[in-house]
């Protein structure tokens, strides 16, 4: 006589588990110094303060400055990503950060205009550079379905840290702003070395990598439409922290009113991003990423109908939720479209995209602000939504391309 076992149905996985399980431990060490990294990244935001009322340069000499810096940043995407292909992602990350650590506390030590230029543009090509090797290592640690879920855990992080450093900060400048600088400098080698020890080295060996490098990214005309749409988002993006303030303080307010109104963008991801971000990354990217910037794209553009803190508030809530939705989805795409060998490369030319519309922003948006607010809002709306329109346009091609990685 034979007997039929059956199986017992897998218990549903609790709210909690849906949202952070099953992911790997070596995620978790990413995870967690990304977040440690973050609570430290004091100086950037504060810089320009920095440079105007500890060194007492001209607006326009520490815009100059901060320029170099950009210019800095802008390089280090590209050079980061080649040498998380070359000689791996672990090693990136930490020596970017131990390198970004030494060159904090040496820009915090320079009086001279020459050393500050020098430190400044250091610091943008070091302090940005574990952005492609992080973005690899995801794609290295963790699977396909998983991804979109693990990008918004870590764009989760950025901005828990990122609140935190701002009251941090704010103490530690009124203390003195070295203390700041060396603050700073420890979350990088913490990051860094909890990175060395925590996570593997996940770089294809030699025999499995089919060579190539950026001139093969350049050649995949998919990657090159995708890289176009995101310039067009970061330079509307970055309207946020480049005219919003300028058009809040021209429209009367204080820069306590701006402080105010973007406390609420920091509140709602940090409250509800990581109740909806495995729903919206199991959708089809293309179609979540375009409704995504269609929402942020109208938050900006209602700008035109307000005046107030109430007001320019409600706008941001209604960007910051498009912002939610994008979460964690940018950077999936870029892991579907990226051969293993080349994940660095193709992280670094996603990094290089924003650096390039962060750059952008401020030349378009001042102009557009001379001209008047709603040439501004209603110009960069329009951006997003053409931004939009070409993800659906290549929303097709994307899928056929996940479809054949995930086989």
């Amino acid at each position: 006589m034979t007997t039929t076992t059956i199986a017992k149905p897998k218990p549903k996985p609790t709210f909690l588990q849906s949202k952070i399980g099953g992911l790997p431990r070596a995620f978790w060490a990413l995870w967690t110094g990304t977040l440690v990294n973050r609570v430290g990244m004091m100086v950037e935001p504060f810089i320009g303060v920095y440079l105007t009322q500890s060194r007492g340069m001209s607006l326009a000499a520490a815009g100059a400055v901060m320029a170099v810096f950009g210019a800095g940043s802008l390089i280090s995407q590209i050079l980061a990503g080649w040498l998380a292909d070359r000689f791996g992602r672990r090693i990136t990350l930490t020596g970017g950060m131990v390198a970004t650590a030494v060159t904090m506390v040496a820009l915090g030590a320079s009086t001279s205009l020459p050393a500050i230029v020098t430190a400044m543009f250091v610091l943008g090509l070091t302090i940005d550079a574990y952005r492609p090797a992080s973005n690899a290592l995801v794609a290295d640690l963790v699977s396909p379905e998983d991804r979109p879920r693990a990008y918004g855990l870590l764009f989760w992080a950025l901005n828990l840290g990122f609140a935190v450093a701002m009251v941090i900060g704010g103490r530690l400048a009124e203390a003195g702003y070295a203390w700041m600088f060396w603050f700073n400098a420890v979350t990088a080698v913490v990051f860094g070395l909890l990175v060395w020890r925590a996570v593997p080295e996940t770089r294809p060996e030699p025999g499995e990598r089919a060579g190539g490098g950026f001139g093969a990214v350049l050649r995949d005309r998919l990657m090159v439409a995708y890289i176009v749409i995101c310039v067009l988002s970061s330079l509307v993006y970055a309207q946020a922290f480049t005219t919003l303030p300028l058009a809040m303080t021209g429209a009367g307010l204080g820069e306590s009113s701006y402080g105010l109104v973007m406390a609420v963008n920091g509140v709602l991801i940090v409250l509800v991003q990581p109740l909806t971000g495995d729903w919206f990354g199991k959708r089809d990217h293309s179609t979540v990423l375009a409704i995504g910037y269609a929402v942020i794209g109208g938050g900006f553009a209602l700008n035109v109908l307000v005046s107030g803190v109430a007001g320019y508030a409600s706008t941001v809530v209604v960007w910051t939720l498009g912002e939610i939705v994008t979460a964690g989805i940018p950077g999936a795409i870029v892991a579907s479209l990226a051969p293993p060998h080349l994940r660095g490369r193709y992280s670094g030319m996603f990094g290089f995209a924003w650096s390039a519309g962060t750059m952008l922003a401020p030349l378009l948006g001042t102009r557009l602000l001379a001209a008047g607010p709603a040439a501004l809002w209603l110009t960069v709306g329009a951006v997003n939504l053409v931004a939009a329109a070409g993800l659906l346009a290549i929303g097709p091609a994307l899928r056929r391309r996940t479809a054949a990685t995930s086989c």
